[in-house]
């Protein structure tokens, strides 16, 4: 997978598909990336600056990212919890 393009190139990438001097298809291959790439792109900073409410914008995906992996160690602290639970419950039931 290819390295992630910096936050400034995707911005003037995007600043030039809008300006219409050109096709999105002869923007792209100039800038070689694909021409959904660019397109998910420009979805992507209509959603940012709130002019289109089909996607989540980067700072609500971030988020959303953040609380899936808070999440997900949540889960696992919980199973640890569960598990010495049932270790102490079965240590103080057998006889000694």
């Amino acid at each position: 997978m290819p390295a992630p393009h910096p936050p400034e190139f995707r911005r003037r990438a995007v600043d030039l598909a809008r300006q219409g001097d050109k096709p999105i298809s002869a923007i792209a291959k100039d800038l070689s990336i694909s021409e959904s790439c660019l397109r998910n792109w420009m979805s992507q900073a209509d959603a940012d600056t709130g002019a289109t409410d089909s996607r989540l914008n980067s700072a609500d995906k971030r988020e959303l990212a953040e609380l899936r992996k808070e999440k997900r160690r949540l889960e696992v602290e919980n199973e640890i919890l569960k598990r010495a639970a049932a270790y102490f419950a079965r240590e103080n039931v057998l006889p000694k």
